[in-house]
């Protein structure tokens, strides 16, 4: 979502975009390309949303049956070592760690419908524990932020899905890839927010 003191520049921007494009089309005495493209554009959406409708559909209800038969739930029991390891400054049995435990279980196994609310659970559930400034994010905040953006992927549904809609050959060739790129990406995440970690305690700014 976009913040409301941001969303007026962004349509000016589009909208600058738009004028500028448009202008220099009937300057160039290009107007009926322009013309053309959009209505091209705007056939390659409608194509492109009914194909991964489909998709997205069959992949959620199988990542949906792996949901209730406990595969998310298994997997998030044996990353709570690795969790709690990560947050040191969270209790053990605090709500937001199984917040944290599944929402990094479903974004693992491409579920993003599930683990955005469970993201913005674990988020309140860390704001609880904020004991200095309710404007400024804590190091358990900004690890969890670290984690859920650089997600370790197993399973990239969405990108398969877009791949099997373009008319990939193999869409799921991808897998293996993503893994060890979202590997990389994990670790030097976890690595950079400890490094900060310790830039802070050097400066005396503590733990919050």
């Amino acid at each position: 979502m976009v913040p409301r003191e941001v969303a007026p520049v962004l349509n000016f921007i589009w909208l600058a975009l738009m004028v500028v494009g448009v202008s220099v089309a009937a300057y160039t005495g290009k107007a009926s390309a322009v013309t053309d493209a959009a209505f091209a554009g705007a056939k390659l959406a409608i194509d492109t949303v009914i194909g991964l409708a489909g998709l997205n559909a069959l992949w959620m209800g199988l990542m949906k049956i792996a949901e209730k038969s406990g595969l998310m739930e298994g997997l998030a029991w044996l990353l709570k070592p690795f969790v709690r390891r990560l947050f040191p400054s969270v209790p053990a049995e605090h709500p937001a760690v199984g917040a944290m435990l599944m929402n990094i279980s479903a974004n693992m196994l491409g579920l993003g419908s599930a683990a955005t609310p469970m993201g913005l659970k674990a988020m309140q559930e860390l704001q609880t524990l904020n004991r200095g400034d309710k404007e400024t994010a804590t190091e358990a905040m900004c690890t969890f932020l670290t984690l859920n953006t650089s997600s370790i992927t197993l399973i990239p549904g969405t990108v398969i899905a877009l791949r099997a809609a373009s008319g990939s050959v193999n869409p799921a060739e991808i897998v293996g890839a993503t893994l060890v790129a979202s590997i990389i990406a994990g670790v030097v995440g976890i690595f950079l927010d400890w490094a900060v970690r310790q830039w802070n305690r050097v400066r005396g700014e503590g733990v919050r």
